[in-house]
């Protein structure tokens, strides 16, 4: 086996399929946006806009999809770093729900296009499991030890006890504080794998952030758009506005700076400087590892640790990949960056005894001082992107959103509360819902968030469950994009309950063996008329 030094620190994901190579700038241009980098928040940002019919070109000093989001865990979810009560004690209930609706539209917008160009990039609607950390007092079962009969140890257990009661009165608020939002979040005991008290958070999303790029990228040039690597932006100007790279010009009506942390480009440098104070960044770090199919349930995991660790599983093939994140500290101020990388092995290997890990890696995520982004016009017709935290590819898809908005003056919800002067933060009262009930996200809100009876819960995208509503069995049925169709679980023929097919996506009948479709169209007999909807 590999030792830690000889496996390098090339990702996990740089192993596949990457973006196709586009080449150099060696001409002048004149566009309306010029886009400088090509990962999550500059891909997306050129394809809505050029979706939108606007002539978009994207400046890339190295490769698309190999620097920042290259080094990304991939860990998809609405959640944000800051917990949601946090996020209430802090900006209000509306502005929290803002906050974790601004995550899902970001989520919807990746679904939306990975069906409608039907990228191949492992896309899946998978739970999210917010934890306690494992190995501390929150965690209970593996603490302490000593002579079973004696004072001390049961004083160490009802000490365990007691923090692991107080963990799960926590969550249990959260998860209350969640639905009443609308989302969809639910206490669990003990979470999966790691049997702590926590979360499970429906609907967030594992996928391949390389190969998403990389039909990202496809679908923008068939639509006109222009790529070109290794060309770095290195002058702006303005009146007339234009970037140079490789010693051309691209004139332009409006810029992006899609760079993780911010060039000056043309704000002054005073502006500059001043943003960068408000700026923290931070290393993290990243294992990965093989294990048989199945051994870790397809799923993501974080805990409430600080700094706090992630965990996912991608599958590959006739085994699945373990990713597992944390040891973050401040850029540059950590001597033993070996020791991280020895902690988070060591964390893998007592989650997954027989991982064989086999990648290591580390990435940077920048944080700001209240948690959120910074999305928004950064100078005259310059617009930029930074402070995801742990949340990159699903703040660098919303912020596509939002500037592709901005530019093409249309209203977003969100402009205001990630406005990098936060001056909605300062009004009071928000009336977000309603000034915002006109967005298109908010027409598909249903099939994101929990607005649906308590009891649809459960039913998972694709599958189809038998449920009690007001005394009657209901066949429920949730399709690829979150929309659930409820019809009369009894059969047409001679009454007996349907049961769901779930390798043939059907309603089938025990008794008599007719078959309906996932909305309770009749495929074959003796039926002969659909299962009636339901109110």
């Amino acid at each position: 086996m590999a030792t830690p030094e000889s496996r390098g620190t090339t990702p996990y994901w740089a192993t596949a399929t990457i973006v196709p190579e586009f080449g150099r700038l060696t001409d002048d241009a004149e566009v309306d946006v010029v886009v400088v980098g090509g990962g999550i928040t500059g891909l997306t940002t050129a394809y809505l806009l050029a979706e939108a019919g606007t002539r978009v070109i994207v400046l890339e000093r190295g490769r698309c999809a190999a620097a920042d989001t290259g080094h990304t865990s991939a860990h998809v979810t609405m959640v944000t770093d800051t917990r949601l009560g946090e996020l209430v004690k802090a900006f209000g209930r509306s502005h929290a729900q803002a906050v974790w609706d601004a995550g899902l539209a970001a989520i919807g917008t990746i679904d939306r296009l990975v069906r409608q160009f039907e990228i191949d990039a492992g896309f899946a609607w998978v739970e999210g499991y917010l934890h306690a950390p494992r190995g501390d007092a929150a965690g209970g079962a593996d603490q302490g030890a000593g002579d079973p009969g004696g004072a001390e140890p049961r004083r160490d257990a009802e000490r365990r006890a007691g923090t692991r009661a107080d963990a799960a009165d926590e969550f249990r608020a959260e998860a209350d504080l969640a639905r009443e939002l609308g989302f969809d979040v639910d206490f669990v005991a003990s979470v999966p794998l790691v049997d702590r008290p926590g979360l499970r958070v429906a609907d967030q999303v594992r996928i391949h952030p390389g190969k998403y790029l990389a039909g990202l990228a496809t679908a923008f040039v068939s639509l006109g758009g222009r790529i070109h690597e290794h060309s770095p932006a290195d002058d702006f100007s303005d009146q007339p506005r234009r970037v140079t790279a490789n010693g051309h010009t691209v004139a332009c009506t409006d810029v992006v700076l899609a760079t993780h942390h911010p060039l000056v480009g043309l704000a002054s440098p005073a502006d500059a400087s001043l943003f960068q104070t408000k700026l923290a960044l931070y290393s993290s770090y990243v294992v990965a590892g093989r294990v048989a199919r199945g051994v870790v349930p397809d799923a993501l995991w974080w805990d409430t640790a600080d700094p706090y660790h992630y965990l996912r599983v991608e599958p590959h093939g006739d085994h699945d990949v373990v990713i597992l994140g944390g040891e973050d500290h401040k850029t540059g101020q950590e001597a033993d960056t070996e020791g991280c990388y020895r902690r988070l092995e060591q964390q893998l290997r007592s989650l997954v005894p027989l991982v064989e890990v086999t990648h290591r890696w580390s990435g940077q995520v920048i944080e700001t001082p209240d948690g959120l982004p910074y999305i928004g016009q950064s100078a005259d017709h310059q617009y930029s992107a930074t402070g995801y935290a742990g949340n990159g590819l699903t703040f660098g898809t919303l912020a596509g959103v939002m500037i592709a908005d901005a530019i093409l003056q249309r209203p977003n919800p969100w402009s205001a509360l990630f406005d990098p002067e936060r001056k909605v933060l300062a009004r009071g009262l928000w009336d977000y819902m309603k000034e915002n009930a006109d967005y298109p996200y908010y027409k598909i809100r249903d099939r994101f968030a929990g607005v649906e009876a308590r009891s649809l819960r459960g039913v998972r995208r694709g599958e189809g469950q038998l449920l009690d509503r007001d005394g009657a069995t209901v066949a429920a049925y949730r399709d690829p994009e979150g929309v659930v169709t409820l019809r009369s679980a009894a059969c047409t023929h001679m009454g007996c309950l349907v049961a769901w097919n779930a390798a043939e996506q059907t309603w089938d009948c025990p008794c008599h063996g007719s078959r309906f479709t996932p909305s309770g169209e009749v495929i074959g007999g003796p039926a002969q008329s659909p299962l009636p909807p339901v109110e």
